[in-house]
């Protein structure tokens, strides 16, 4: 499981580098790499809203564990 987690944080990463530059400078690199509204870009959106759900898990793990 250790191995899932790794790859969610690093999506989830992306995800927040992505938002992080919509914010400052208006630019969304998930659509500037793979197009507006193309199945690669959806694709993406899902990955990185899957990882974060798998992070939320992740969180109460290390909750219960303190």
């Amino acid at each position: 499981m250790e191995t899932v987690q790794k790859i969610a944080l690093v999506f989830t990463i992306i995800g927040a580098v992505n938002w992080g530059l919509i914010g400052l400078l208006d630019l969304n690199l998930v659509t500037t790499i793979f197009g507006v509204d193309t199945m690669l870009t959806t694709i993406v959106y899902i990955i990185v809203g899957i990882t974060g759900l798998i992070n939320i898990g992740i969180l109460f793990n290390h909750l219960e564990k303190a």
